[in-house]
């Protein structure tokens, strides 16, 4: 799909609001008297003084440790050339956008006036003692091999010119998976490079190091190819200069095995690529414009590997891939460079996570069914959530084996539960979850299992060890399935209930005895059991298997009530409930109910408190719960409010160790500041609610969807509270990562209740 930018929108966009893409935020609280005189004087005299005694104490007491300097100059901006320091500051905040949406990493923006290389590396030098890293952008060649080489000598933070190593890094990983596809060896490759700028250097240096031989190597400038004996050669292009008698591209194309274009777009011809040797490996670089369009290419040559640097074509090579993830794993070990072993590291961890299953989340925002490792993906896409624990974990290995960090990493579980923590995948929440599962897989039945998304799932699981999942549905179509999408289910079992009349009698049967003065028949039970919910709750019952996942394709009361019929809720519940764990970017937040109870009583209410706050506690959280209203604490009256007041009241006096309070409205609940202001009185004044009890269905049910549709929060969930043993219910639609995310949920209670049945 191609994104088409409008001028005047791209200006509204930048001015819109507050101008700019960028702000500080404060990481500390900053509302009362002493909260000030700790932030500046006279309590920011200790940690300075404790810093000027122990500068490494810098890291502990200021954001140096996860600040990043993006500096430019302006002088090679973009596809825009030397348009100048101050033009160049948008596209420096961008960058520094990217750094915090992809690796959590701050960045101050400085645009330097300067052009000459001395007297910038004298500026750059001077702002050490601020940044944990710089990363230099946009500077023209060859002052900018220059002033990177200066700068990695002179500091003992981590330097990267991002236009030179970022794009050999992210291109080296598609060529080795573009060789693994193709079958051919690097040190037999044919290279074509169409630019001599910063990229095409560090590109071309970066793919020798990997085993390309400089001798198969013919490089072009503005000027033609670059022959030994061109007068005036120079030290940055001299390396590279070919001796063999090859006057222009078109003759440098015939038998290659790649072209490398980081130039111009428009350049190359089909007619060209036809005289490359078979399977050509054609990375058409420039933007906006590749050195051939897309479509022309691939018409050219049906063997063709492409790659592009644009986001509506296959293979975008993307510096976002790698700077953030680069620098976050530098950063994270204090290391005093970025060298040659760090980009390696960051190559074959891109290479290597190319060939990973690819998430649903992933191929649904890239508006693709499935994707997976082939011609038309060799590197991860942008996108995807893994990068940031795939890439920065090996730089920051690299790192400490190298001898550059000046800390090192021991427990690389927690570490990588940190980086998911900084971009938000679920929080803790998640991970916890998936990470007690792993330890006690437990048998998870899925009713829906003739579905792309449920058997994705399901190698997902199987792969990662959380969940021992059982399939119900026609084998012949499952195993179609799973072969047409590549799936690897291994000796997974599936179970096709049309053809299990010995089980569809016995547990219709049990049903019958279980519900035959509920109006069932023999009859109707056996019929009953034939449906793939009523028999995937019934082998849970049975302790045939441990969990019951449904509801991908089916509405909630079609999954619910054959649950409830055949395995029921606990004991002391006397209604069910739907709860969502609500994350945005700082907080996590328990919404119910959501999903079950239309218009609850008060005293229902209470039994969902209750259950809520079980629940909470499950993912290691104290709840803090508001009853929710249209008033706070009788302001107004009305039903709603009177009915949260009500069970405010009998649930404190039921819970009595349970902090809660009602009736309260909703930004009321979570806003401290007011409560203490307006209503100290509340148990909730002091630390906000987490916990939201809605009144009825329709507000619970609109809130979550609002907040993760225009809120930007993410949600697991719903998760069904009350059931006797482990059943959750799908929301329609949900994404892959979202039923590995309850499937993890299902086996922990599973693993739970094992521990806690009598003997």
């Amino acid at each position: 799909m191609t994104i088409k930018i409008r001028k005047q929108d791209a200006l509204d966009y930048h001015e819109q609001g507050q101008p700019g893409k960028i702000e500080v935020v404060p990481t500390k609280l900053l509302s009362t008297q002493k909260d000030l005189a700790l932030a500046y004087s006279p309590g920011v005299a200790e940690p300075c003084l404790e810093i000027a005694e122990h500068p490494q104490e810098v890291y502990r007491y200021t954001s140096k440790g996860n600040l990043v300097g993006v500096i430019s100059n302006g002088t090679a901006v973009l596809g825009l050339g030397n348009i100048g320091a101050s033009a160049s500051k948008p596209v420096m905040e961008g960058k520094g956008v990217l750094f915090k949406k992809f690796a959590g990493i701050d960045v101050f923006d400085i645009e330097i006036d300067e052009t000459d290389p001395q007297k910038f590396i004298t500026i750059v030098k001077s702002l050490e003692p601020t940044f944990g890293g710089i990363n230099l952008e946009d500077i023209k060649a060859p002052e900018s091999f220059e002033i990177e080489e200066q700068l990695k000598k002179q500091m003992q933070i981590p330097i990267m010119h991002d236009d030179q190593h970022g794009t050999a890094i992210i291109s080296a990983a598609a060529l080795l998976s573009a060789l693994d596809i193709v079958n051919k060896k690097i040190e037999d490759l044919q290279i074509v490079v169409n630019g001599a700028g910063a990229s095409a250097i560090a590109c071309t240096k970066l793919y020798m190091q990997l085993g390309a031989k400089k001798d198969n190597i013919i490089m072009l400038d503005s000027r033609g190819v670059i022959h030994k004996d061109r007068p005036k050669l120079g030290e940055i292009k001299a390396p590279y200069a070919t001796s063999r008698k090859v006057n222009s591209l078109e003759e440098a194309l015939v038998d290659a095995d790649m072209f490398l274009g980081l130039s111009k777009g428009n350049i190359l011809s089909g007619k060209m690529l036809k005289t490359m040797a078979k399977d050509p490996i054609v990375f058409a670089l420039a933007n906006p414009n590749p050195e051939i369009p897309y479509r022309e290419a691939i018409a050219a040559r049906k063997d063709i590997i492409m790659a592009t640097g644009r986001s509506d074509h296959p293979n975008q090579v993307n510096n976002v891939l790698g700077f953030p993830y680069i620098f976050r794993g530098a950063l994270d070990v204090r290391a005093t460079a970025i060298n040659e072993e760090m980009k390696m590291a960051a190559v074959r961890a891109l290479t290597e996570l190319a060939r990973e299953p690819v998430p649903d989340l992933v191929s649904k925002a890239y508006g693709q069914k499935s994707i997976k490792f082939g011609r038309d993906y060799l590197i991860p896409k942008p996108l995807d959530p893994r990068l940031i624990t795939t890439v920065s974990p090996a730089v920051a290995k690299a790192a400490i084996d190298s001898g550059v960090s000046r800390i090192r990493i021991t427990d690389w579980d927690k570490y990588h539960q940190d980086l998911q923590k900084r971009i938000g995948i679920h929080r803790e929440i998640a991970s916890l979850m998936i990470n007690r599962a792993k330890k006690d897989p437990k048998r998870v039945v899925f009713a829906e299992a003739d579905n792309y998304k449920i058997l994705k799932s399901a190698e997902i699981l199987i792969e990662e060890g959380i969940a021992k999942p059982i399939l119900l549905g026609n084998k012949d179509h499952i195993q179609h399935l799973a072969k047409s999408y590549n799936l690897e289910l291994g000796d997974c079992q599936i179970i096709d209930t049309s053809l299990e009349e010995q089980k569809t009698e016995e547990f219709g049967k049990i049903l019958y005895e279980r519900r035959k003065r509920k109006g069932l028949t023999y009859y109707e039970g056996k019929k009953l059991m034939r449906g793939r919910n009523y028999f995937g709750a019934m082998m849970v019952q049975q302790g045939e298997a441990d969990a019951f996942i449904s509801g991908l394709t089916k509405d909630y009361p079609k999954t619910v009530i054959p649950a409830l019929q055949v395995i029921g809720t606990k004991p002391e519940v006397n209604k069910v409930a739907g709860m969502y764990v609500i994350s945005n970017k700082k907080r996590t937040f328990f919404f119910a109910d959501t999903t079950v109870n239309v218009n609850p009583s008060a005293e229902d209410l209470v039994d969902i408190i209750g259950q809520t706050a079980d629940a909470v506690r499950f993912f290691n959280v104290e709840p803090r719960i508001a009853v929710l209203s249209y008033s706070n604490f009788g302001s107004s009256q009305g039903e709603v409010p009177s009915k949260a007041a009500r069970a405010a009241k009998l649930a404190k006096s039921k819970f009595p160790d349970l902090v809660i309070d009602g009736d309260i409205q909703a930004n009321i609940a979570l806003n401290t500041e007011i409560q203490q202001t307006n209503y100290p009185f509340s148990e909730l004044a002091e630390k906000g609610a987490n916990t939201l009890i809605f009144p009825d269905l329709d507000s619970g049910n609109i809130a979550y969807k609002l907040l993760m549709e225009i809120g930007g929060a993410e949600a697991i969930g719903p998760i069904l509270l009350g059931m006797n043993k482990p059943v959750h219910v799908l929301q329609l639609g949900s994404s892959v990562r979202e039923i590995v995310n309850m499937v993890a949920i299902a086996v922990v209670e599973a693993q739970i209740n094992q521990t806690t049945a009598p003997a």
